[in-house]
């Protein structure tokens, strides 16, 4: 009886195990997938203000998507490596005389974008 709790036991972590390990090896986004995904949230939200549906709201987050449309506005492309976007961060940190506290907030902040 023991030997087959102990076998059940082992099957069912087994079977388990992984499926937990793959929760936690999510990753974060990375920059080109946040700015996908925020792009993704302006064109949805406009669609929705514009009352869009059907073939028509298809067209349109299309061509929002692609940029085509004339309220996109072009968005900068982000820094490519980390030490670029430390210099854009602490710029404008600078820029806003941010001391401290403040100023550790918003450079992680600034950093995780």
């Amino acid at each position: 009886m023991k030997a087959l709790i102990t076998s059940l036991s082992l099957v069912v972590g087994l079977i388990a195990g992984p499926a937990f390990a793959a929760d936690e090896a999510k990753k974060d986004p990375s920059p080109a997938q946040q700015a996908q995904q925020e792009r993704m949230r302006n064109c949805n939200k406009e669609a929705g203000e514009k009352s869009l549906g059907g073939d028509e709201r298809k067209q349109f987050m299309k061509d929002c998507l692609a940029g085509k449309t004339a309220s996109q506005k072009p968005e900068a492309a982000p820094p490519a490596t980390p030490q670029e976007k430390m210099k854009v961060c602490n710029k404008d940190a600078s820029e806003k005389e941010l001391k401290g506290d403040e100023r550790k907030k918003f450079m992680s902040e600034c950093l995780k974008r």
